[in-house]
């Protein structure tokens, strides 16, 4: 457990992310980082219906849940290659 710990706390640091609470709410540029996208990417998947986008109505801001882009790679893996 303490070196599952330790993975998320790299992922964290690389990732940007201060706060050691899991987020799973991301903007688009955190999850274009995520998924190796560039934001423009990110855009593309959230526009073709690829991934689902959520737009909070206090705030001006699209954010995508990390379950949702989960289930994306998940859904998209090949090994066919």
């Amino acid at each position: 457990m303490a070196k599952e710990n330790q993975t998320d706390k790299g992922i964290q640091r690389a990732q940007g992310i201060a706060n050691p609470m899991r987020k799973r709410l991301y903007t688009i540029k955190e999850a274009a980082l995520y998924l190796g996208q560039s934001e423009w990417g990110m855009r593309k998947l959230i526009w073709d219906s690829h991934i689902p986008a959520i737009r909070l109505k206090s705030k001006s801001k699209i954010y995508v849940d990390i379950n949702d882009m989960e289930t994306f790679i998940r859904e998209n893996k090949r090994v066919d290659y």
